[in-house]
């Protein structure tokens, strides 16, 4: 019998994922941080056996179908932001939280500009400075949400 244990990183990517696309007003969503990157981000560094590139490839398929964006830009950019990630995860884990946000806000960086890239490509947008907003709050929330994930996967034991 399955417990709840085994559905946590399910459940936590299904959240992040209807944070990331909850409605906002106008005035707040272009400050929207990357729910999903971060916590796939999480996932990948705690668990990297469980949460890997292909996790973040489906994740990205997901988010393209509920953002309404071309098939694969996001996958596409979550898979690369991970991969980075999950190359370097034994490094990664040994720095202090507010060490791991400045990374975090890199690999935000890096997942923006390959979805704005792979966007110009596809339907001629031009870059605004407004779309990196969301590497700045990303960074200021990765520390809550590391302690809140860390804290539901020590208690529930998640390994």
């Amino acid at each position: 019998m399955l417990s709840a244990r085994h559905y946590a990183i399910p459940i936590s990517i299904l959240i992040s994922l209807v944070l990331q696309i909850m409605p906002l007003p106008i005035q707040v969503d272009m400050y929207r941080p990357d729910w999903v990157l971060i916590v796939l981000a999480y996932w990948c560094m705690a668990l990297p056996n469980r949460v890997n590139v292909g996790v973040a490839f489906i994740t990205g398929v997901a988010l393209d179908i509920l953002m309404g964006a071309t098939l694969g830009i996001h996958s596409l950019a979550l898979s690369l932001s991970v991969y980075v990630l999950a190359a370097n995860y034994q490094r990664l884990r040994n720095y202090s939280v507010w060490q791991q946000a400045i990374i975090i806000g890199l690999l935000s960086a890096l997942y923006h500009l390959v979805v704005y890239w792979l966007e110009h490509l596809l339907t001629d947008i031009y870059f605004q400075f407004a779309y990196l907003w969301p590497v700045i709050t990303s960074m200021v929330l990765w520390p809550w949400v590391f302690w809140m994930l860390r804290k539901a996967r020590r208690q529930m034991r998640i390994s």
